[in-house]
């Protein structure tokens, strides 16, 4: 029976982490990468190091700010760059492709949904009404009953159980409970949090601040997902924190989440 590795990972600028990356992509060997926060124009996503690695990539990039990328050791195909529901949103958030697998298809997406913060600004009104389109866009792609990933930061926490000091982040548009209300109506479509599903410890985090010591301390948020539709939760066989990347040389503040399949 063969495996399907899918991760993803918020590299957190794609110039400075590009070695990082290419690195990690050598060890780790994932099938399939959603990336988030390149911090670049597409055009000038460095695809070569990652062609020679044998992976495929298809880019949404912005100057200076977010940007979503899939790697793929398989073809890449209807790739889209655009989440519905505002036509005008030139922010580079979502990047969506397929990818055929025996006969199967796999749906990914690569998700870096707003921060929000503050929380009385039209940043956080846009990070509501940011997550509705994708709740509105993950119920249309569920009709297709495939194998589905939506991958990402997601800029949220769930639950106190995500967070080593709940107190400290109440008034955080990470974990308002409208937030958290948001984010439990998408996953409440169907979908399934692969790592909860595969370990439900508390003290799993994906993401430690540049600031305060938080690495060593481990003062952590657990805002990288990965949701999978019921056709994809049920090839799952394993998911995990990939923590040793934050302890790296130039680490990203994030970490990557990887999931295995069975397919």
């Amino acid at each position: 029976m063969a495996t399907l590795t899918v991760a993803t990972w918020n590299v957190n600028s794609i110039k400075i982490r590009q070695d990082g990356v290419a690195d990690w992509l050598k060890t780790v060997a994932p099938d399939v990468v959603a990336l988030q926060e390149l911090k670049c124009e597409t055009k000038a996503f460095p695809v070569a190091p990652f062609e020679d690695l044998g992976y495929n990539c298809a880019v949404h990039g912005q100057k200076s700010y977010n940007g979503v990328a899939l790697l793929s050791k398989f073809p890449i195909e209807d790739v889209t760059t655009t989440l519905p529901g505002d036509g005008d949103d030139g922010q580079a958030r979502y990047i969506e492709g397929v990818i055929s697998l025996d006969g199967q298809a796999l749906r990914i997406a690569s998700i870096y949904l707003p921060n929000g913060n503050p929380v009385d600004s039209d940043k956080y009104a846009y990070k509501l009404v940011w997550m509705r389109r994708l709740k509105e866009h993950a119920r249309a792609v569920l009709a297709h009953e495939e194998m589905l990933v939506l991958a990402g930061d997601y800029n949220v926490i769930p639950s106190e159980r995500d967070v080593h000091d709940p107190e400290a982040w109440r008034g955080d548009a990470l974990f308002t409970l409208e937030t958290r209300r948001a984010f439990r109506e998408i996953v409440h479509l169907g979908l399934t949090d692969a790592l909860r599903a595969c370990d439900d410890a508390e003290d799993r985090y994906t993401f430690w601040d540049y600031q305060g010591g938080a690495w060593p301390k481990n003062h952590g948020i657990r805002i990288d997902h990965l949701l999978l539709s019921p056709e994809a939760a049920a090839r799952l066989t394993g998911c995990r924190i990939d923590r040793g990347r934050r302890g790296g040389e130039k680490p990203s503040d994030h970490v990557p989440v990887v999931a295995e399949f069975r397919i």
